[in-house]
């Protein structure tokens, strides 16, 4: 099975280097990883610290590694964190943040590279978050007795891990030394193949968001757009997920403020020819009246998060192509959610709050407007209310119980 392993990842290695002369993220990721041995001895040769090597796979793993890392770099202010990505997605967007020492590509998984990695850098402590799993990394790391976490994982049944020919993945699993898993689901599966060095802790998004939303201030255009009328916050909308808000919006007299995932003007101006209602944009529509506009159309980035504080309810765009965007923040208020049908299943938090009743699913228009209509009974509202709101309240904490792991091996 190694030499599969091998042989797999030699012919993805391939295939990134022929993509790189067409797609700018190929090329990214090959020619991130040129020299990153140099870079890493120039950086670690004379350092005489405690080192934390984090990996993320992408930007998403990076948001649920972050809570940690800025919780170990308060604490142990003379620990140098090293952080590392697999994919340009995340390492173009975080490579100069603040937090870490150092950030890379991880060179690719191979029993030379990894003792090589591990050599150069010599870590107290390696955390890989959620999904990351490499042979030659954990064997590595465990001949060197390194101790090796993962945190935020979450494990499903059909995974190679639990089926009875998954014995090469399994041995990876072993080389970990401990696992902070998301779910009881996960407990349960691990300990099904005998690992029992883990524990339920959560996902580490939830303390990242809420403390976020907690530091977050208001927006006056917003405020002033609301006013005392029920609005509906829309998050990272796509063209799928306008076209089934575009007859609700058309239909009724609530307010919508509406985020795009990509601001396009393409976009933005088939959104206004398909509403019946008065629209605005925010960049024009300070210092003017807003009594009279129905839809606040965000064409800028980086407030969402804060956003969400005027809605009485929130949908989240992606579901009904790409796949969900984060609903944790929309959480935090304490407010119901909707999203699409077509894919959501792999997020948690989507699963648990619908089954909770604090989260909706919807089809299509219709199926929208009828669960909308459901919600504005007080009572059916406030439930779904309090339930979304105590679902993120029992979630956190996670940082807290990784940390306290973390302070038996940093002493």
């Amino acid at each position: 099975m190694i030499i599969l392993y091998n042989l797999v990842l030699f012919v993805m290695r391939a295939g990134y280097s022929i993509a790189a002369l067409f797609h700018n993220k190929a090329r990214a990721f090959v020619t991130g990883r040129k020299d990153v041995f140099v870079k890493l001895s120039d950086n670690f040769r004379q350092n005489h610290a405690k080192v934390v090597w984090v990996h993320c796979a992408s930007l998403g793993e990076f948001e649920q590694g972050r809570p940690l890392i800025e919780s170990l770099k308060k604490e142990y202010s003379q620990t140098k964190i090293l952080l590392t990505f697999f994919s340009p997605s995340g390492y173009e967007v975080r490579k100069h943040y603040d937090q870490a020492d150092f950030v890379c590509y991880l060179p690719w998984d191979s029993a030379a590279n990894a003792e090589r990695f591990i050599s150069i850098v010599k870590p107290t402590l390696a955390v890989f978050v959620k999904y990351e799993f490499w042979h030659h990394y954990a064997k590595a790391l465990k001949r060197h007795q390194v101790p090796l976490l993962s945190i935020s994982s979450i494990f499903r049944e059909e995974q190679m891990f639990f089926k009875p020919y998954g014995g090469f993945y399994r041995g990876i699993l072993k080389n970990f030394s401990y696992f902070f898993v998301q779910n009881e689901t996960s407990l349960r599966l691990l300990k099904s193949i005998g690992i029992t060095a883990c524990a339920v802790a959560g996902d580490t998004r939830f303390d990242r968001v809420y403390a976020i939303v907690k530091q977050g201030g208001e927006i006056p255009v917003a405020k002033q757009f609301k006013s005392d009328q029920k609005t509906f916050v829309v998050g990272s909308c796509w063209p799928e997920d306008f076209e089934v808000l575009a007859p609700l919006i058309n239909e009724n007299r609530v307010k919508f403020i509406i985020a795009p995932h990509e601001i396009t003007e393409t976009f933005m101006t088939a959104m206004e020819n398909s509403l019946q209602v008065k629209s605005i944009r925010f960049s024009q529509a300070a210092g003017k009246s807003l009594e009279d506009y129905q839809v606040l159309i965000i064409d800028n980035i980086g407030m969402l998060s804060r956003l969400y504080r005027y809605g009485e309810f929130a949908f989240i765009g992606g579901a009904y192509g790409k796949g969900l965007h984060n609903i944790l923040e929309a959480a935090c208020y304490g407010v119901p959610i909707f999203f699409g049908n077509k894919d959501y299943e792999k997020y948690q938090e989507a699963v648990d709050l619908i089954n909770r009743g604090g989260a909706f699913e919807v089809r299509d228009y219709t199926d929208l407007k009828a669960k909308y209509e459901m919600l504005n009974s007080p009572e059916t509202f406030l439930l779904a209310c309090d339930v979304t709101r105590l679902y993120v309240e029992e979630n956190l904490g996670a940082t807290e119980k990784i940390m306290h792991y973390c302070r038996t091996l940093l002493v």
